[in-house]
């Protein structure tokens, strides 16, 4: 097996320094253009496809690259248009790092690919919503990776928090319920545990709740609707939210519940579960929202849905963006504090006065 071709033997055959193919290589020093076309030739002759950027991570202490944990698989985050969204933003904000995004999914145990204990990371963002935040917080201390929160609940000093108005947000959703009129509404909210439970909420599976977006959300709906009822879906997507619907508006045959047993109106903790309980109530043959009111939170555009959305809009983007920046400020040796958005009450024509 031909050895692989190194920076000495360019430099040798080009008839200059080892440093001097190090500066024509990087384009940071002052190399002649007709040097540099002498010692990119010698390479191409050789066949040196540059640097060993291994090496280079090793001089410099780092490896260029900045982790996100998503704790689910690709496929489904990429379904996900506030993933999606956050991501982006995370991107803008790593800029100036020149670095690469990894993103670690982590499901039920068992990691694909690189994970959050062995990545080579300089830096990790926690993506929230996650009933797992906690567990990755404790292994990326132990790892000593400055690390970055969005929507994580309390972190501690040492890691800043990106987070949302969860539970004021909410709040303002029911109130807009509650002015119409509506005075049964039931739930559908997002993961509780790591086991991501999923069916009625009982006060057991609130005591063992680990996701504090979770919580804080059905907390806005309790602080005006006390009673309402809650179903807990497994994952934030359409179908999760129809199953989840379908347990506050039919029986256990699947037939609709009589008008004065089911709830007027849902309030729903991701727009993608809201899609999932207007799915239901169509199945069911209610109207939305001459029958059903639903509102969701996000404000994003869910494919296949032709209601503007009565929604809560959160800046995800702009989440997202925080985060990376607070990760530059952590990787140059600075403070980063953590920080707050507000999200927006968009009407849309999901929610009407009840009809009884």
């Amino acid at each position: 097996m031909t050895a692989r071709p190194t920076l000495a033997d360019v430099a040798a055959r080009a008839g200059v320094s080892a440093s001097t193919a190090s500066l024509a290589f990087s384009g940071s020093g002052p190399v002649s253009d007709a040097t540099k076309e002498r010692v990119l030739a010698a390479a191409a002759e050789l066949g040196y496809a540059g640097p060993d950027p291994r090496a280079r991570s090793l001089r410099r202490g780092r490896s260029g690259i900045v982790g996100v944990v998503l704790e689910e698989r690709v496929r489904s985050a990429f379904l996900d248009p506030v993933k999606i969204r956050t991501l982006d933003g995370i991107a803008d904000g790593i800029a100036p790092l020149g670095a690469a995004l990894l993103l670690l999914p982590f499901i039920g145990g068992e990691s694909e690919g690189a994970t959050i204990e062995d990545a080579p990371v300089d830096a990790v963002v926690l993506i929230g919503c996650s009933p797992r935040v906690g567990h990755s917080l404790e292994i990326l201390r132990r790892r000593g990776i400055p690390t970055v929160a969005i929507e994580g609940g309390p972190t501690g000093d040492d890691v800043p928090d990106i987070s949302i108005d969860n539970r004021d947000a909410t709040r303002r959703g029911a109130e807009h319920l509650a002015e119409l009129g509506h005075r049964d509404v039931g739930v559908v909210t997002l993961a509780f545990d790591a086991e991501r439970t999923s069916g009625p909420v009982d006060a057991a599976l609130e005591a063992r709740a680990t996701t504090q977006v979770t919580i804080e959300r059905l907390q806005g709906a309790r602080d005006v609707f006390p009673e309402a009822p809650a179903v807990a879906a497994a994952t934030s997507s359409v179908e999760d939210g129809r199953l989840a619907a379908r347990l506050l508006l039919a029986d256990a045959s699947g037939r609709v519940l009589p008008a004065e047993r089911r709830p007027t109106a849902i309030i729903a903790q991701s727009d993608l579960l809201a899609a999932g309980v207007i799915l239901a109530a169509e199945e069911l043959g209610l109207t939305v929202p001459g029958e059903l009111s639903v509102v969701g939170f996000d404000g994003i555009r869910v494919d296949g849905l032709r209601h503007d959305l009565t929604t809560l809009d959160q800046p995800s983007t702009d989440k997202g963006r925080a985060a990376g920046e607070a990760v530059v400020r952590l990787l140059a040796g600075e403070p980063a504090a953590s920080l707050a958005f507000t999200s927006t009450l968009h009407i849309g024509d999901t929610t009407a006065p009840p009809a009884r």
